[in-house]
């Protein structure tokens, strides 16, 4: 018999796959071995090198954060309460452009930490100085779709860091990192680039074979002006432009109508919903039930912590489910189950990952997720997927494993030095320069 490396035993299952049975989980065993997953059934396979005793706790697939501004976690708490527009282009452009060249490196390994030990093993990130992120990511162990993505008006595409970045990544970190770093092509958006350098960007995602990765009607003014620009949503735009003729990522969507669905459907755009977000900036939420009802694939993400100040998927889950209720004025929209499926196997299409993580299967990547019931907020649970959808939160994550690898047990980071992390974090913040900056 084949000695596994990790047994988990007599442990509720949420595989999110065919073995979910009509409950949604099954109470079994689930055995990894080196980076993938051996075995997962009912019956208890006899020889581990590692046996955990599941009782009390449920397993899930890791977590997917498809929509993220890792560094931006040294922005949290600035600029709070404030207009999306006023925002970004009055506090948080000026700040990034003042942040020290350390800043990525060490807000990303923040921010990883923070979603590890929330249950998160992959996310898609938008940031610059990306070799850096990606540095983070081959560090920790965790997985990334990462680009830099491309803003401004008449310029030269292959002479901008978007493109030198992003090209870098894909070239010094895809092949290294045993599949767990993507690089991405990115625009910012309609509003912020135009179709000259559209057309230079999907080519640059054509010539290496990249995801695309961009923000998409996240406010009705955004989306308004663009109508009045173009006479067209900005989803029309990008398809007249051929921007979605590569697998593509749509952040936000808020206001999304319907025609824009069908172009999403059509084109097999990702939507990532990013409630919490979009709902402290008063942008409002997208169509979620409508697109699912269409066959649109949607994940879910936290956008940066300055504009969510919260990096903990759980959050956006629960939230998520919820406005889709009130929104349709029914209880049954985004029922349990579903809302997990947008954070764990909805987020690997999203990704591009679905042949290899996103659900708990045999032959698929170990990249699981395990949630301690024993405690005062789970304890007597009838019905473990809507703790997890309804009452869960990422102080309930007890171990994060991404391809077999334990990144965070019991309150212990495996492959973070978390004081050293925060240490160097709360130094830069306080750098009197950039303080100064902050005002």
């Amino acid at each position: 018999m084949q000695v596994l490396d990790i047994l988990f035993r007599d442990i509720t299952v949420v595989p999110m796959s065919s073995m979910s049975g009509s409950q949604g989980f099954f109470k079994g065993s689930v055995g990894v071995s080196g980076k993938k997953i051996a075995y997962v059934g009912e019956s208890k396979p006899l020889e581990a090198k590692r046996v955990i005793d599941g009782r009390g706790k449920v397993l899930i697939p890791g977590l997917y954060n498809c929509h993220s501004h890792s560094t931006m976690v040294l922005l949290r708490g600035y600029a709070g309460d404030k207009p999306l527009q006023e925002w970004l282009f009055d506090y948080i452009i000026p700040a990034e452009q003042a942040m020290p060249p350390e800043g990525a490196y060490r807000g990303a390994i923040l921010a990883i930490a923070e979603m590890v030990a929330s249950g998160t093993i992959a996310f898609s990130d938008m940031y610059f100085n990306v070799e850096d992120i990606a540095r983070a990511v081959d560090e920790t162990g965790v997985k990334a779709n990462i680009t830099n993505a491309m803003t401004g008006f008449g310029i030269d595409f292959k002479k901008d860091r978007s493109y030198t970045q992003t090209l870098a990544v894909h070239k010094n970190f895809a092949s290294l990192s045993h599949g767990r770093i993507k690089a991405e092509a990115g625009i910012h958006g309609e509003y912020t680039s135009d179709p000259h350098a559209w057309h230079q960007c999907l080519d640059f995602a054509h010539e290496h074979g990249l995801r695309m990765h961009l923000h998409l009607s996240e406010t009705k003014r955004e989306h308004e002006e663009c109508k009045a620009r173009h006479n067209m949503t900005p989803a029309q735009v990008f398809e007249k432009h051929g921007v979605f003729g590569v697998p593509t990522t749509a952040a936000h969507c808020v206001w999304a109508e319907e025609q824009d669905l069908d172009i999403f459907l059509d084109k097999k755009v990702n939507v990532v919903h990013n409630p919490i977000s979009n709902l402290k900036l008063a942008s409002g939420f997208a169509p979620v039930s409508r697109m699912l009802s269409k066959g649109v694939n949607v994940a879910l993400g936290t956008d940066g912590a300055s504009s969510n100040n919260s990096l903990d998927l759980f959050e956006e889950i629960k939230i998520g489910s919820i406005l889709q209720k009130n929104a349709t004025g029914d209880p049954r929209a985004i029922p349990a189950l579903q809302a997990l499926r947008l954070a764990t196997s909805n987020g690997a299409i999203c990704q591009g990952r679905e042949n290899e993580s996103g659900r708990i299967e045999e032959g698929l990547d170990a990249d699981l997720a395990v949630l301690d019931f024993n405690n005062e907020r789970q304890t007597g649970s009838l019905d473990p997927l809507s703790n997890i959808a309804y009452s869960c939160t990422g102080r309930d994550v007890w171990l994060t494993m991404c391809q077999g690898k334990v990144l965070y047990e019991g309150g212990e980071f495996k492959t973070i030095d978390i004081e050293k992390a925060v240490r160097e974090a709360e130094a830069l913040v306080a750098s009197p320069l950039w303080k100064r900056k902050l005002g």
